[in-house]
């Protein structure tokens, strides 16, 4: 089913284009449902080549890290073959985003981008190239890497979860929030969460 949204979108001729290369499925997650246009950062000039079709799912997820659904990004098993650059770019910022689950990593150490598509995939959406811009840094302004281990220097209730990350609590294996350097994500009993960078402390 197309979304009414699409019909609003004022260029009908890239909405043919991006219908037709999809076969009317979200390029992510191949849903048929709620499908919009993203135009892919940064810098799109709009056109269907720097443009993919998405589901409401997919969009959400993509516009609001919180929101990230682990298992949901599994299908990008199927949609990273694809041999079209911006899903490509999709594919790679977001394995890169979910990087310490095992599944993730193996996928995104198995995706191979050309030169210019890993270019315009590790930029973020204000034109910067990732070491140009903010810093992830913690409590004490020590800068964090995906990989690092962070202490939670207080308790922090987890919203949704019905659990609290206790202060002193060992955070293993973090990942960066790309253009949020004041959130990285880590696995708290058994479960992936956004922490603030403010409330960490760098263990190694």
């Amino acid at each position: 089913m197309f979304d009414i949204s699409l019909k609003q979108h004022r260029h009908d001729e890239k909405i043919n284009e991006l219908l037709a290369r999809s076969n009317s499925k979200c390029e992510l997650c191949a849903a048929e449902e709620g499908l919009y246009v993203y135009e892919v950062p940064p810098d799109s000039n709009g056109s269907a080549d720097q443009s993919v079709l998405i589901c409401e799912v997919c969009r959400e997820q993509v516009e609001v890290p919180e929101k990230i659904d682990v298992n949901h990004w599994r299908c990008l098993k199927d949609s990273m073959s694809a041999q079209i650059p911006a899903v490509q770019v999709m594919a790679w910022r977001l394995l890169s985003h979910l990087s310490s689950e095992g599944w993730s990593q193996d996928l995104l150490d198995m995706l191979y981008l050309d030169d210019q598509t890993l270019t315009w995939a590790q930029a973020t959406s204000n034109g910067a190239s990732d070491a140009d811009v903010s810093k992830h840094v913690d409590s004490n302004g020590a800068v964090l890497a995906a990989g690092d281990t962070v202490t939670l220097i207080k308790d922090l209730n987890v919203k949704g979860a019905n659990f609290t990350a206790k202060r002193g609590t060992a955070v293993r294996g973090i990942s960066l929030v790309p253009e949020k350097p004041e959130h990285i994500e880590g696995r708290v009993n058994g479960q992936q969460i956004v922490i603030l960078t403010k409330f960490v402390k760098k263990s190694n």
